[in-house]
């Protein structure tokens, strides 16, 4: 028993460390936190590590039931903290994910949309249609029959269905039109910005009430412009310094430092042609690991 007992040790060290790009974009997806996804997924290590083995057919199956019910935990107190929170919210940003973690197709845009959804809804979607898991097994993680799960996830996919882009564009095409977007907001270019944007569009800045941000939405291509060509103007701002172009949970953006010398990752989701939303995070709580992944530069 003694030779035994290091095997099945390291067994299941290996079975986790498989499992863990899978388990973290689970728990990001339910969340939107990258730092508590990290946070479930080791405490889902602990009681896997505390768990006896016998009994336990499928890992890979039982972690991420772990992972869920942490989530669906963890949901009920984030969506008090969500109501209290100062601005828009929008989710951790992902910069640049790596091929390792798998990748989908769930954008800024699309998290918003599974925000409006309830916890078991967004769970058995995200189960099903990103994670490709049976409804079977969804039911065991959900504690509700394959049918229910089943129907769970047909309300969530039509309301994700109607969030994406009707006429999605290539990711070249989103390259340029960020670069545009770029060009044209440091300079704060109206007739350029004006051209770019979706009559539709909308602004989201999350600065969480530590940083100044966007206290509000704001609408439409007019409005957007102004602000930026507002910042372009401001007494005292500095130039903006861009410190990566990059993909930011799934849509085409930028990591810069603002004239005022703080982080911001903006995120633009396009339809059609034209940019319909911009997504822009300020909060330098959702800002460390994306910190952490930059060289220095000069202030």
């Amino acid at each position: 028993m003694s030779d035994s007992a290091p095997d099945q040790d390291a067994a299941r060290a290996d079975a986790f460390t498989a499992a863990r790009p899978r388990l973290i974009r689970l728990a990001y997806r339910m969340l939107g936190s990258l730092t508590e996804a990290e946070d479930i997924v080791q405490e889902a290590y602990i009681r896997w590590h505390h768990r006896e083995p016998a009994g336990i057919r499928e890992p890979a199956a039982f972690l991420s039931r772990i992972v869920t019910n942490l989530c669906l935990d963890q949901l009920k107190s984030a969506r008090v903290k969500r109501e209290s929170y100062v601005g828009p919210w929008l989710p951790e940003p992902i910069v640049d994910p790596l091929a390792e973690d798998g990748g989908d197709d769930i954008t800024v845009t699309l998290m918003l949309a599974l925000e409006r959804l309830s916890p078991l809804e967004r769970a058995a979607f995200l189960l099903h249609d990103v994670f490709g898991v049976g409804f079977d097994e969804i039911a065991m993680s959900l504690k509700r029959d394959p049918a229910a799960c089943r129907q769970l996830a047909r309300r969530a996919r039509a309301h994700v269905q109607a969030a994406r882009p009707r006429f999605p564009v290539s990711p070249e095409r989103g390259r340029d039109l960020a670069e545009a977007f770029l060009n044209a907001s440091i300079k704060g270019d109206m007739q350029g910005l004006q051209a770019l944007l979706a009559e539709d569009v909308v602004l989201y800045g999350d600065g969480g009430g530590k940083v100044a941000a966007t206290f509000n939405p704001i609408f439409g291509p007019a409005k957007v412009s102004r602000f930026f060509q507002g910042l372009s103007r401001k007494k005292g701002y500095g130039p903006t310094i861009v410190l990566r172009r990059c993909v930011i949970d799934g849509l085409p953006g930028f990591v810069t430092i603002d004239g005022r010398g703080l982080l911001q990752t903006t995120a633009l989701a396009i339809d059609a042609g034209r940019i319909k939303a911009i997504y822009t995070v300020r909060n330098p709580d959702k800002l460390r690991h994306v910190a952490e992944g930059l060289p220095p530069f000069a202030s």
